[in-house]
């Protein structure tokens, strides 16, 4: 199978390494350090247990060299998720199937406007790395990785998982798309904005009750406005199962919170951003959600601001 898996940074390594030993991977990305380090050398990964393993991984910046493509894994941020989109459109078989496994909500249907609706296909993945500088890589664990089937796109969806499994990656498949995605938007918006604004690892949000009743409070909006929608979570409780994610995976940095810290654009509108949004829709009260989003936001304005004066 020919993977081109769109996104250089920690994911992209991180399922780049898994499958290639086991099918023909390309990662295709925009940044200049990484895929020179990936020329130069094989990706040097720091497993959660300590253990230590290098594989060399394909990686380019011409979106030509990654086709024709079986299956275009995007796994950008998503402010680039047009230009994946656009670039998996061009890389793609025309068997082919494109998959999203990125935060928050949109994606799937960017993905669907360029590569065609029967083409495009949803998954969340709890899955946890690092990157330690260009072509290292921090590998922090974390639960399973959930493909949603739908019958124009189940059996390329189920082959995929198939080869995953083979390669010792958690991934299963499962029919309810939006049970999927705002079951993983709970736990984002709860866990992805807390840690960027308070500078810490997921764990340290259940050292504070001040940021563990935030969590809770946070999911637990995001459920009420899945509820609205007519939307059941794959579980009861939102809050809890945010707080069992943190405990999964207390030692990660969150998603957002690297962001931050390298001065990059966050993920912001597509996850708190479009919990207000959908709110506003439903006629639900997210007060948590909108104080995240707008502080973040603030965040983002500020940290772009200094990169632009030291430039």
């Amino acid at each position: 199978m020919r993977i081109a898996i769109f996104g250089v940074g920690a994911l992209g390594c991180l399922f780049g390494a898994r499958l290639s030993p086991h099918s023909e991977v390309t990662l295709v990305g925009r940044w200049p350090e990484q895929i020179a380090a990936l020329r130069r050398g094989p990706l040097h990964i720091t497993e959660a247990q300590g253990s230590e393993w290098d594989v060399w991984l394909r990686a380019t910046d011409d979106v030509s060299a990654a086709g024709p493509a079986d299956v275009a894994l995007i796994l950008t941020k998503t402010p680039k998720t047009e230009a994946a989109a656009q670039g998996a459109a061009r890389a793609l078989a025309p068997d082919g199937l494109a998959i999203t496994l990125q935060n928050g909500l949109g994606n799937l249907e960017v993905l669907a406007r360029h590569v065609g609706p029967e083409r495009a296909a949803l998954g969340v993945t709890t899955q946890g790395a690092a990157l330690a500088g260009p072509g290292r890589l921090a590998a922090a664990g974390g639960g399973p990785t959930i493909l949603a089937t739908q019958p124009a796109v189940d059996e390329r969806v189920r082959r995929f998982a198939a080869l995953c499994v083979r390669a010792g990656v958690d991934v299963r498949v499962a029919d309810d798309v939006d049970a999927l995605l705002w079951g993983k938007l709970a736990v984002s918006a709860a866990i992805n904005p807390l840690t960027a604004l308070l500078r810490v690892p997921n764990g340290a949000l259940l050292e504070s009750p001040w940021a563990r009743e935030l969590l809770h409070q946070v999911a637990g909006e995001v459920a009420a406005v899945a509820g609205a929608r007519g939307i059941r979570l794959p579980y009861d409780d939102a809050g809890a199962q945010a707080e069992q994610v943190v405990r999964q995976t207390a030692p990660n940095r969150s998603s957002m919170l690297q962001d931050v810290l390298r001065g990059a654009e966050s993920e912001i509108e597509a996850i708190n951003g479009a919990v207000v949004r959908a709110a506003d829709s439903a006629g639900v009260d997210v007060p948590a959600n909108r104080l995240l989003y707008a502080l973040v936001k603030a965040l983002d304005e500020t940290t772009q601001a200094r990169v632009r004066d030291s430039q």
